[in-house]
């Protein structure tokens, strides 16, 4: 993989095709088109002038034969401002692309051989200036404070732990309809996971299109046949569920009697909460009703996605108040949470060797995994860094630093415990890694 993506960041084709004019780049700066690309992708959270420093005296205490131009934030910002932003979008999906290459098909975790993927949204905040909120939009806060935000989406492999695709937009677009721009990286027999604010019958349609398998969450009166399933007490039941009567369907491929067979399961949690589900897997002997809860809650890992995003690797942190400098760092995130994920994939058969005779199944500490792999990144992709050094460093750093899986844990949820707006306090074992 990072001999490809050294490849291609070092090529003269990726520079031809994302820089925003013909005649930038054309001469030989202290920061060229490569360097750029690598300082960026370095996961910027300090000062400019801190971070600058880093990369230069990183870089030039590694690669012995290879001389580090200085270069200032001036000659920074001016230079960002010639990248489209769709370059770093380009690399992340080259490193997707990687993963499910041909060679790898066998290390590939599907269930019933589906790949299990899960869609869901959610909000970032953005430097508060007029120009943004014009561009992303604003909200107000429970203290009636308005804040600049934006509408992010995300389809992700729940198995394998990488992200398909990545949206960020304007806060008014809706979860459906960005959900709906993901649809290209679904693939005939995937299934995929929403929760409820999704489930409609024409989203159910289109997934019938796509040839794939969907499991909805859906709210008890969701409709009149989820209802009438409800008060059954059945554990799951067949039903056919139709168009909404009251509306328009001129634009549709079909009328409102046209039925889609779906599968209503009974889900119940602890303290007698019922979940329903929605599926197209009907054939209860393949998927008995117990497997559903299981199912279900692989998607929670798309909202621990948000988390690490968030938290760990600090996407709310933009290094700039334009909306290419917005788009620049998400994708940068984007695409170094799934640089890490590979790397921590490729050492999955290390690390069950290694705890094998523990009592719980451990797993690498992925907020100190992001904090190795600063700096290292730069060696990593580097075309005169030492490859084959870079990964016996993060191997032993990456086993180093497990933490054991303790399945079925309940932690009370406290609902409003930001509604002060007090910063929270960072425990120990949260503490910044980067």
């Amino acid at each position: 993989m990072c001999k490809n993506l050294r490849e291609v960041i070092f090529s003269e084709e990726l520079k031809m095709k994302y820089k925003e004019k013909i005649s930038d780049f054309t001469r030989e700066r202290k920061q060229n088109f490569s360097s750029l690309i690598l300082f960026m992708l370095n996961n910027l959270q300090k000062s400019l002038s801190i971070e600058i420093d880093n990369f230069i005296t990183h870089l030039t205490q590694k690669l012995s034969n290879q001389k580090i131009e200085d270069f200032t934030k001036s000659a920074f910002v001016q230079n960002r401002n010639k990248l489209k932003p769709e370059v770093f979008k380009d690399l992340f999906n080259r490193v997707t692309s990687f993963f499910y290459d041909e060679n790898h098909q066998a290390n590939i975790k599907t269930f019933h051989g589906k790949r299990v993927l899960a869609v869901d949204g959610s909000t970032t905040n953005l430097p508060d200036t007029p120009l943004l909120k014009e561009i992303f939009g604003e909200s107000k806060n429970q203290t009636q404070t308005s804040i600049c935000q934006a509408r992010i989406s995300m389809i992700y492999d729940v198995l394998n732990n990488l992200i398909l695709d990545a949206k960020i937009g304007n806060l008014s677009l809706g979860e459906r309809e960005l959900a709906c721009s993901h649809f290209q990286h679904i693939k005939p027999n995937d299934l995929v996971i929403y929760d409820r604010g999704y489930p409609s019958y024409d989203f159910v349609y289109q997934h019938i299109e796509l040839g794939c398998d969907y499991l909805f969450r859906v709210k008890i009166n969701h409709s009149t046949v989820v209802a009438a399933f409800v008060k059954s007490g059945e554990k799951s039941q067949i039903v056919e569920i139709f168009p909404n009567q009251k509306r328009s369907l001129k634009d549709k491929k079909y009328d409102k009697n046209s039925s889609i067979k779906v599968r209503l399961v009974r889900v119940e949690l602890a303290g007698n909460e019922v979940e329903i589900l929605l599926t197209s897997l009907i054939d209860t002997e393949e998927y008995p009703n117990k497997i559903f809860k299981e199912l279900y809650f692989k998607r929670w890992k798309i909202e621990t996605l948000y988390d690490e995003l968030k938290t760990k690797l600090k996407v709310e942190n933009f290094t700039g108040y334009s909306e290419k400098s917005i788009l620049q760092d998400f994708y940068c995130a984007v695409f170094i949470s799934n640089f890490q994920s590979i790397i921590l994939h490729d050492l999955e058969v290390d690390l069950k060797q290694k705890t094998q005779d523990r009592k719980y199944e451990y797993k690498i500490n992925t907020n100190l995994s992001y904090g190795f792999l600063k700096n290292r990144i730069l060696e990593l992709l580097h075309q005169n860094g030492d490859l084959e050094k870079v990964f016996e460093e993060l191997k032993i750093l990456f086993l180093k630093e497990t933490i054991p899986i303790r399945n079925n844990r309940n932690i009370p949820r406290n609902v409003g415990k930001y509604r002060t707006r007090l910063k929270p306090k960072v425990t120990k074992n949260h503490k910044d890694a980067i």
